[in-house]
């Protein structure tokens, strides 16, 4: 799933711009890695800090308007519109997106509600604790947006999260994403789409939103969950899954059949014509050696009425 290549399944869909702008250049202009690169040094450069919410879930980070426009374009975070500020604006960010620009990107800090400053080992402690599938789910975030490939939420797609190309404002997301941990250490959480009407279920819905369902195995050789030192044992499974329908299939078989039944019946037909004359052509013969038929007799009957007559 590298920027750029698509798996197998229906492809990008991009939008429609004003004035049939094409989208597709644009993206391709402006390449998701390109854009991320830019928002990770602005974000070092202007040392951002974002603030847990009270629940310990979902942070909000104050930046300046140039961030704010690289944010934006990445597609990290949403946008929190604010009637005090002009020169600062606010995003909230899922913890899988705070725990990948503090430890993937290195780009943020990160303070809780009462302005303690946190590590990474105290921000996992956190998020683990707070939310039980957050190591499959994070591990899950994280291949993908490393890959370029824009990360949002599926719940409304009964998926765990959706991929974009590139951003939502200019692609529909390409994939519903089900993350599907494998192994012991992740306890009962194991049990996803082991059942086949499950599966079913999941890749019925995902077609008809018009998405490829990918599903992301997340598997260990027995690690530690409860240190972020166990993101580089989890290993990720890609599995991109659609349905067979025999309907389209018998009909794209089906199709040149019905061509090659139409080129027999359009040869058929000056065969028959052809046929046609040569009957018209034979009736005529017929006629013709008739009628010479009919003057040779009475030609023939008028000579042996003279000679009776002479004698």
């Amino acid at each position: 799933m590298e920027e750029g290549q698509g798996r197998q399944g229906p492809g990008p869909r991009w939008k429609k711009g004003k004035d049939a702008k094409d989208f597709a250049a644009v993206a391709a202009a402006k390449p998701m890695s390109r854009i991320v690169a830019k928002l990770q040094a602005s974000l070092k450069d202007s040392e951002a800090m974002a603030i847990l919410s009270g629940d310990g879930g979902d942070a909000i980070l104050a930046i300046g308007r140039k961030q704010a426009k690289l944010l934006n374009r990445a597609a990290f975070g949403r946008h929190i519109e604010n009637a005090g500020e002009e020169e600062r604006q606010w995003f909230q960010l899922r913890p899988e997106e705070v725990f990948f620009l503090c430890h993937a990107l290195k780009c943020i800090s990160v303070q809780s509600e009462n302005k303690k400053q946190m590590d990474e080992a105290q921000l996992w402690d956190l998020f683990t604790s707070t939310s039980e599938p957050f190591p499959e789910m994070y591990k899950a975030y994280q291949h993908l947006r490393l890959k370029n490939w824009v990360v949002k939420s599926g719940l409304q797609y009964g998926a765990d999260f959706v991929a974009y190309r590139h951003h939502p404002a200019l692609v529909h997301s390409e994939f519903a994403v089900i993350i599907v941990p494998e192994g012991k250490e992740f306890g009962s959480r194991c049990g996803r789409l082991q059942v086949w009407s499950d599966l079913l279920c999941a890749l019925r819905a995902s077609g008809s939103v018009a998405k490829t369902l990918l599903v992301l195995t997340i598997s260990t050789k027995g690690c530690d969950l409860a240190s972020s030192d166990c993101l580089g044992q989890l290993i990720v499974h890609e599995r991109a899954i659609t349905r067979w329908i025999p309907q389209q299939c018998r009909e794209q078989h089906e199709k040149p059949q019905r061509e090659e039944a139409n080129g027999d019946v359009q040869i058929q037909k000056p065969c028959s014509e052809d046929a046609s004359k040569e009957e018209r052509e034979e009736t005529r013969e017929g006629v013709a050696f008739s009628y010479w038929g009919v003057i040779l007799s009475f030609t023939i009957l008028s000579s042996l009425l003279v000679y009776k007559l002479k004698f």
